[in-house]
Order: C-alpha cells, then sequence, then structure tokens
C-alpha cells in the first residue's frame, strides 16, 4: 500500500521554525520527486518545494523565500521541510506529493501520490 505521512506541523509564533516531515512507503521513493505544497483556506494549492534524487536538484517557490530547506533522507524513505522565519502567511495544510513532473514541478497533476496535510498554523 502506497503511504506518504506528513507530521511536523503545529502552531508556531511569527519568526519561529517547524520541520515537517514526510515518511513514504509503498513505493520505490528514489525513483520519485518529492514536493511540498500547501492549501490556505480560500486559496488555491500551490507548491512550496520539491526534491528530485534523479537529477539531484531541488526547487523553491517564490514564497520559500530562502526561508524553507529541502532535504531528504533515503535511507528513512523521508523528506523533510525545515521552515525558518516563519510568517502568518505560511498558515495553511502542507501536504508531501510524489511524481513525475514533466515540465512544471508546481503541476499537482504530475503527482501520483499525495498526504493526508498536517497543519501549520503562524500566529502573528
Amino acid at each position: 500500500e502506497v503511504q506518504l505521512v506528513e507530521s511536523g506541523g503545529g502552531l508556531v509564533q511569527a519568526g519561529g521554525s517547524l520541520r515537517l516531515s514526510c515518511a513514504a512507503s509503498g513505493f520505490t521513493f528514489d525513483d520519485y520527486t518529492i514536493a511540498w505544497f500547501r492549501q490556505a483556506p480560500g486559496k488555491e494549492r500551490e507548491g512550496v518545494s520539491c526534491i528530485s534524487r534523479s537529477d539531484s536538484m531541488t526547487y523553491y517557490a517564490a514564497s520559500a523565500g530562502g526561508r524553507f530547506t529541502i532535504s531528504s533522507d533515503y535511507a528513512k524513505n523521508t523528506v523533510y521541510l525545515q521552515m525558518n522565519s516563519l510568517k502568518p502567511e505560511d498558515t495553511a495544510v502542507y501536504y508531501c506529493a510524489a511524481g513525475h513532473p514533466k515540465f512544471d514541478v508546481w503541476f499537482a497533476y504530475d503527482y501520483n501520490y499525495w498526504g493526508q496535510g498536517t497543519q501549520v498554523t503562524v500566529s502573528p
């Protein structure tokens, strides 16, 4: 059974930090691009960051603004998102996803597997 399980969300004050984890099972983790998306209430889902082992690349959306760092531990089939200097506008449900994006790493339909999400709330 394919599973992506996010953890590490919570409530934090502006300026604080959180580290999200995405633990994968049931598929060959190494073969996929793993991405973090987020969705705030009333807004569309947006890509935040992704990591691809095949081309050893990491990608960040402008919203990550040098504050977020994605990393992976392939031995543990886990991808992390370290989020620093959090802002209230970072408040959202954060999802990890696995897929093979073709042209645009933020095209959600190219991601086959999704986790259930973890809530991140940043208070002013």
